[in-house]
């Protein structure tokens, strides 16, 4: 690792942690019992949690690390309400009702966060700045012009196609054939995000515990016991909100999410023209490739904030800066001299059908396995939860209930994954 490309004041966390830290609670015992016990603080937990304790239930809310330590306070910032598979995947799996279901809930969930956001009054930098989705490939720009033009009747995306000859006028980059502007698509700051959703679930009575593991759960006779680092809890009902966290207190969950490592890095300030010029639009950018690479300026205009994976297994993230960095070179190469101010990861929960689930066993619920579109989908799908927990009448969506796949011998440690990723760089080289 060539120590050169790091700043004087570099640090191995998330960019997000400078302006908005991790928070405490005010105490940290806890409860004997609770109507409703939440495995895990970030955006599902949290949003589960205001409607349980807004609908009255005595709602306590755990976390393994500190609040949001996870992926709600690592990922990019950038807000989709979009599922992977296309509606022609999901019409072959679940038929053409249930596909067109399944997408035009997920795209309602991103309306859905707008407005609660702009409702409680939640400072997070939020903007409808529309995203690039760039083509790597004159094969991917071809397919993305054809499936444009084709889209399902209903659900349409409001937006543009982008020539070669125009693409500066999004990305100035000499890495990409064309691509798509997708204008729905929204950029936040998430840490500030999760501070005030942490904020109003305290203020609306929900109980929170950090470092407090859960270790194993046992169904009793009135509810579930669990077992923690820090006691014992009764709780009436369970709400299991862990995705690419998910671990050994939950087996059966834990077999069906795949834990994915995703990078990411910041620049230092930038010449604003220089800042400016890279992304004209201040849009957020991803592209075709499958290997997924995203970035943005950060929200006051100043840094790039790059993600990508970069491994074929996981790694620290001092050691994925230098390949991180040359990714970003490529699409970048103004950025030669820019040096690397942070550099950090987080695991994204992926499930082997790329559909995030929602479901209940007798009193557990669970959402989990966003697939990537985990600012929007979590808080949707955790808003959701808690009003099926509150048994609220037409609270189920389209993916509940669905089947939650597994594969024969997986137990949660994803041996596949570095062959998967081998593979995927040779489609992405050629395709």
């Amino acid at each position: 690792m060539d120590p050169s490309i790091f700043s004087a004041d570099f640090k191995p966390e998330p960019y997000w942690w400078d302006r908005t830290p991790r928070p405490v609670p005010l105490d940290a015992s806890l409860p004997d019992q609770a109507d409703v016990v939440i495995v895990g603080s970030g955006y599902t937990g949290l949003n589960a949690g205001l409607v349980t304790a807004r609908g009255g239930l005595s709602t306590v809310i755990v976390d393994a690390e500190q609040l949001g330590w996870g992926c709600s306070s690592r990922n990019g910032g950038q807000v989709s309400g979009e599922v992977k598979p296309s509606y022609k995947e999901l019409a072959r799996l679940h038929g053409p009702a249930q596909a067109y279901a399944i997408i035009a809930e997920a795209r309602s969930a991103l309306q859905w966060v707008g407005d609660f956001i702009n409702d409680e009054g939640i400072d997070c930098d939020y903007r409808h700045c529309g995203r690039f989705h760039a083509a790597h490939s004159a094969q991917q720009y071809a397919t993305q012009k054809q499936e444009f033009k084709s889209q399902v009747k209903g659900l349409e995306r409001d937006g543009h196609l982008v020539d070669e000859t125009q693409i500066r006028n999004e990305v100035d980059s000499p890495f990409y054939h064309g691509g798509l502007v997708i204008n729905q698509h929204a950029s936040l700051d998430p840490a500030r995000y999760h501070q005030g959703l942490y904020e109003r679930a305290l203020a609306s009575g929900c109980y929170v515990v950090d470092n407090c593991r859960v270790e194993n759960i046992v169904r009793n006779a009135d509810g579930f016991n669990l077992g923690t680092a820090k006691g014992q809890i009764q709780a009436g009902k369970v709400i299991v909100a862990t995705s690419g966290y998910t671990g050994s207190a939950t087996p059966w969950h834990q077999r069906r999410i795949i834990p994915i490592g995703s990078y990411m890095l910041a620049t230092e300030m930038l010449d604003p023209d220089l800042a400016r010029s890279l992304i004209p639009n201040d849009r957020v950018v991803s592209d075709t490739r499958k290997l997924v690479v995203y970035y943005r300026l950060s929200p006051d205009g100043h840094r790039i904030l790059f993600g990508a994976r970069v491994s074929y297994k996981e790694t620290d993230p001092i050691s994925s800066a230098g390949p991180l960095r040359l990714e970003m070179l490529r699409i970048f190469p103004q950025l030669a001299d820019a040096k690397i101010t942070h550099s950090w990861m987080g695991f994204v929960g992926y499930t082997f059908d790329k559909l995030p689930h929602l479901g209940e066993d007798n009193g557990l619920f669970y959402a989990m396995g966003y697939c990537g579109s985990g600012i929007c989908l979590s808080s949707y799908f955790g808003h959701r939860l808690g009003q099926q927990a509150l048994d609220i009448p037409d609270a189920t969506i389209p993916m509940n209930g669905l089947r939650f796949e597994t594969r024969p011998f997986y137990r949660g440690n994803p041996w596949f994954l570095g062959p998967t990723i081998r593979y995927y760089q040779i489609r992405d080289r050629f395709n």
